[in-house]
């Protein structure tokens, strides 16, 4: 089910905010989530697995730093 309005007044959060808040969550537990994959490729020897598993992590760390900027302004009103 889809609406075309805010729901601000249930959870006290637009939505277009929320969605950043949980795309930076997202970002940052996928980073946090991919150190253990890396963990395992290495512990296997598996260097091609943890080279690409460490590309992931680090579009993940740039996913949420950048979320992170877009929040900070829009919700400092810049």
């Amino acid at each position: 089910m889809t609406s075309n309005t805010e729901t601000g007044g249930v959870t006290g959060t637009q939505d277009k905010d929320y969605n950043l808040i949980w795309y930076v969550e997202a970002c940052l537990s996928n980073a946090l989530r991919l150190e253990t994959y890396i963990q395992d490729a290495e512990r296997e020897k598996d260097t091609e697995v943890a080279d690409l598993f460490r590309k992931a992590q680090a579009d993940s760390r740039k996913g949420a730093e950048l979320g992170k900027e877009l929040l900070r302004a829009r919700l400092s009103g810049s």
